[in-house]
């Protein structure tokens, strides 16, 4: 039995499938993600949206109620006490959609995710030295 599952090749595509309101979220999240990381690169993880630099950064991905952003386990266990208004797990974050995203908050999550991928990458070059 074959599935018809889609394969997105791009972050543009992933984001056309989705209503206009929630293209206008996604895009906006896009747009803070590459503000904040600006030298990550864009690409397609486990069909959502990501973002790599010294290894994955950030994932996220629209659903019908609420945006999901992957910052992994670290991510959200530093920002635990800014994020006990919203579900989610371990490594993930649940945003509402028709509640304001908080753009600020991902923003600085992403900043913290940078920095301890650059160190994760400069603590592995010391090693091999």
């Amino acid at each position: 039995m074959t599935e018809n599952k889609i394969t997105f090749t791009s972050i543009d595509e992933y984001i056309s499938t989705f209503p206009p309101e929630v293209q206008e979220i996604l895009k906006t999240l896009r747009a803070v993600i590459k503000e904040s990381a600006p030298d990550a690169e864009e690409k397609i993880s486990y069909q959502m949206p990501a973002f790599a630099l010294h290894g994955n950064l950030v994932c996220f991905a629209g659903y019908k109620n609420h945006i999901g952003f992957y910052p992994g386990a670290n991510g959200i266990a530093v920002y635990k006490d800014k994020l006990t208004g919203y579900k989610g797990a371990k490594g993930s974050v649940q945003f509402p959609i028709g509640k304001p995203m908080p753009y600020e908050l991902i923003s600085e999550i992403v900043k913290f995710r940078v920095a301890e991928n650059i160190k994760k990458a400069e603590d592995k070059k010391k090693k091999k030295k």
